[in-house]
């Protein structure tokens, strides 16, 4: 079979990519690069669309392994020329986000550093500490990522003592509000006793500390507290008193203060090694320090890009008045003077990036770059710590190469009820959540006193591997998917029972698998009646024993789940004419069995599907004359 020539790497049909190269103008603008599936593997921006092309292709040596490896993907060019380099680089911003190609993904997604997130998205606002920036919604607004979880915890624990906001993400009674609201740190969300308007402004004003606005925000307020004082509202005043001061003290608490008191800047600088690149961002408002926002980047790329890629990302989600007026880089940017022509179009407001050399603010690069270095020292200590004990593992099995995705298995029930199994995924030695998964176990013989562990592991086995008998041409080398190491929590039985499952399908030659028995942490190989000899301190046994650990955590959690579940279907199953769709109605609208226990009739009635015969039912059942 014959591969077309328009589908062949661009590098393998020199006449075609000449002649492509030179259909590329010399203007501003955005080109983007497919490879033979019609994919766009990467967008790029330049002020000189044809030069900086041209440039992919010449000697190689000068290019990086990563810029290499897409170059020889390459078979098709498009551009889209635009009037001025700012208008590029907005358009690669947005392409970008759009297409997620995959040699742009320069930061790594590191579950690391915690987000703050306020979900504008929403009516009354919520504001919480997360570590999964989600981008579904686009009106929700992330700060961060920060690289003190500690101090950005005892930050927002400040903030909702000053200010009144929602304490809870559930409401605690139906129809009155908890006592949050009786001591004044909630307004009454839950009720909705604020107004919606008044509640965003609430939390517009945790949003201004988070942007570093305090000085900002406190002068407002001092207005408001004078206003409230010559209207002889001295109540309204006095709130505002202690809001100010509260806001005087997470100043003097938790910030830095350096030399210049005037300065208002960002300063960037980073510490690489081979692999990776730490990043750390100083936000710097009226000479005060006011956040620390940490990055992690691949390092295969020239310092100031990474830097580049960084900035723009960043203020790409930030808000005009978050853009300070002055940016300090460690490194020159290789389209820095286009990146703060577009920040100064918004923030209508000259912005300026310098790579300073001396004085203030060359010691301050200089700062950001020690702490960038002494996280990136800390990360490798974890790496090597995690290297150590996957090869002490490798050792211990015997195996060619270090195991990069280890499964494991673990059953959960109460004397043969609600059996579940849950499923626990390390890539690397660290736990890897968004692979997590759990199962119901679903053998009808196994019933209440009468548990089966060795069943429930197997069907578990055979559900997971499924795919992999009914469909024998899935690879599985280079496959995300396909585990170097499978545990399973127990001892020999357990382990025999997978082996069996594994040699019925075929696929026991392609696995690695093992278990460890909890009394003595013993590691056994199948078909071998002893276990291995090692001891329990060693780092590869201490490895599978977090992954069974967390297996077992994973497991126990959602068993109790289930079994709360079961005991509130199983009160709500005796009522006469309730059925399993009308009880999902039920606990959707009042939350939990309690809240249904303590409404009337005509609240009962509210709910779709609740006739009036039906709602007396339900109260009847619960208030037995």
């Amino acid at each position: 079979m014959t591969i077309s020539s328009s589908r062949l790497p661009l590098v393998k049909n020199p006449e075609r990519l000449e002649n492509r190269l030179s259909e590329i103008p010399p203007e501003a603008g955005v080109y983007l690069m497919r490879d033979g599936c019609d994919c766009i593997i990467y967008i790029g921006k330049s002020r000189k669309l044809r030069s900086r092309v041209r440039s992919y292709f010449r000697d190689s040596t000068s290019k990086t392994e990563r810029m290499n490896t897409m170059v020889k993907l390459v078979t098709e060019i498009e551009f889209i020329v635009t009037d001025t380099e700012t208008e590029a680089l907005a358009l690669e911003a947005n392409l970008i986000k759009q297409h997620q190609p995959y040699f742009n993904v320069l930061l790594k997604d590191d579950k690391k550093y915690p987000y703050l997130c306020i979900t504008w998205s929403e009516q009354y606002p919520r504001i919480f500490i997360t570590r999964k920036r989600q981008l579904g919604k686009p009106k929700d607004k992330y700060y961060g990522p920060y690289t003190d979880s500690s101090l950005l915890r005892e930050i927002l624990h400040l903030c909702k003592r000053i200010f009144p906001l929602r304490q809870r993400p559930q409401p605690l009674f139906k129809d009155r509000p908890c006592l949050n609201y009786d001591i004044g740190r909630c307004p009454g969300v839950c009720q909705k006793l604020i107004s919606v308007e008044e509640y965003q402004k609430i939390s517009q004003k945790i949003a201004m500390v988070f942007q570093g606005r305090t000085q900002e925000l406190i002068e407002i307020l001092t207005e408001q507290m004078q206003a409230a004082s010559e209207e002889l509202n001295f109540e309204t005043a006095a709130k505002v008193r202690d809001q100010i001061a509260g806001l005087k003290s997470l100043t003097a608490q938790q910030k830095v203060s350096l030399p210049d008191d005037t300065v208002s800047q960002d300063a960037i600088a980073l510490a690489a090694d081979d692999q990776h690149a730490h990043i750390q961002l100083f936000q710097i408002r009226a000479g005060q320090l006011v956040a620390r926002l940490a990055f992690i980047a691949n390092s295969d790329a020239e310092p100031g890009a990474i830097l580049q890629r960084v900035l723009e990302e960043h203020y790409q989600t930030a808000e005009n008045v978050e853009i300070p007026t002055e940016i300090s880089v460690q490194h020159e940017l290789p389209d820095g003077d286009i990146l703060a022509d577009v920040l100064t179009e918004r923030k209508g407001k000259k912005v300026t990036i310098v790579a300073p050399k001396r004085q203030t603010k060359a010691e301050l690069i200089e700062m950001v770059e020690r702490n960038a270095q002494y996280e990136l020292q800390r990360m490798q200590k974890l790496g090597n710590a995690n290297q150590q004990a996957l090869q002490d593992l490798a050792d211990i099995l015997d195996l060619s190469e270090l195991p990069h995705r280890i499964e494991g298995y673990d059953i959960s029930h109460i004397q043969g009820t609600n059996v579940v199994a849950s499923q626990v995924v390390f890539i690397d030695g660290l736990p890897a959540k968004q692979y997590y998964r759990h199962y119901k176990i679903k053998d009808p013989d196994i019933t209440i006193g009468h548990s089966d562990d060795f069943a429930s592991l197997g069907e578990v086995i055979q559900r997971r591997f499924r795919k992999y008998r009914e469909n024998p041409q899935l690879s599985r080398v280079d496959n995300s998917d396909w585990p170097d190491l499978v545990m399973i929590d127990g001892g020999k039985g357990q382990l025999s029972s997978v082996v069996t499952i594994l040699a019925e399908m075929d696929l026991l030659a392609d696995l690695q698998v093992v278990s460890l028995a909890k009394k003595r942490e013993e590691i056994f190989l199948p078909g071998e009646s002893k276990p291995l000899e090692t001891k329990a301190e060693q780092p590869g046994v201490q490895l599978l024993r977090r992954l069974r650990d967390e297996a077992h955590r994973f497991a126990v959690c959602f068993h109790r789940q289930q079994r709360s579940d079961k005991l509130t279907r199983s009160r709500l199953d005796e009522i006469p004419g309730l059925g399993q769709h009308r009880q999902k109605l039920l606990l959707a609208h009042f939350r939990s069995i309690d809240y249904i226990r303590q409404a009337t009739s005509q609240q009962l009635e509210e709910v779709q599907g609740i006739g009036m015969k039906l709602a007396k039912d339900i109260y009847d059942y619960f208030h037995p004359s």
